[in-house]
């Protein structure tokens, strides 16, 4: 049996789908199950359709909002929710941050307040306060232990992140990835025909 426990991507669900597939064509019988975290989508599902494997797999998801990384700081661990949002308008993400703030919400009771800047903070407060009309939450009866909530997008305020050490070469990789210690810039960037490969310096 092969168990993969993934990010809902279509490249990955591509590569799922050859190992299936390779395996048909050897003649092995196996059993396969994907784990989808934090949730599964429908792109996904639809590509194991196309590639001819969805009949072969059984699909599960693993609601993995946070991750406490010390006693005060907790993560949600999206390295690609800026290159989707923000570069490609993918607003498929949303869903995972109202759900986080839900969690958070019933783990440390409700916030006293609650102020965000940004299109996309918006939508995700929105999302958040529809899921905790829709369920009775377990900490709405606890006495809250954070005070208050702030969302902001990361397109109001880019300097913080340059300001700090390496977060704009992690930038760089969430968007382009680097390898090997260089970029490759596409014929979309540069605006050209050709590719451009920049040596990054340290």
């Amino acid at each position: 049996r092969l168990c993969f426990l993934v990010r809902p991507r279509v490249r990955t669900m591509r590569i799922i789908a050859d190992i299936v597939n390779a395996d048909k064509a050897a003649g092995r019988s196996r059993k396969y199950k994907i784990i989808f975290s934090p949730q599964k989508f429908y792109a996904c599902e639809m590509v194991l359709e196309e590639e001819g494997v969805f009949g072969d797999v059984t699909c599960d998801e693993w609601s993995f909002y946070l991750l406490p990384l010390d006693d005060d700081i907790i993560s949600m661990e999206l390295p690609e929710f800026f290159r989707d949002y923000f570069l490609e308008g993918d607003q498929r993400w949303i869903n995972s941050v109202a759900r986080a703030l839900q969690l958070l919400s019933s783990l440390y009771g409700p916030f006293s307040r609650a102020y965000g800047i940004g299109r996309c903070a918006k939508m995700s407060y929105e999302l958040w306060r529809e899921l905790e009309e829709e369920s009775d939450s377990d900490g709405q009866g606890r006495k809250p232990e954070i005070g208050s909530i702030f969302l902001m997008d990361r397109d109001t305020d880019y300097m913080t992140a340059l300001c700090s050490q390496v977060v704009y070469e992690g930038l760089l990789d969430d968007t382009f990835r680097i390898k090997c210690g260089t970029v490759d810039f596409g014929p979309d960037v540069t605006s050209s025909d050709k590719s451009i490969k920049v040596l990054l310096n340290s």
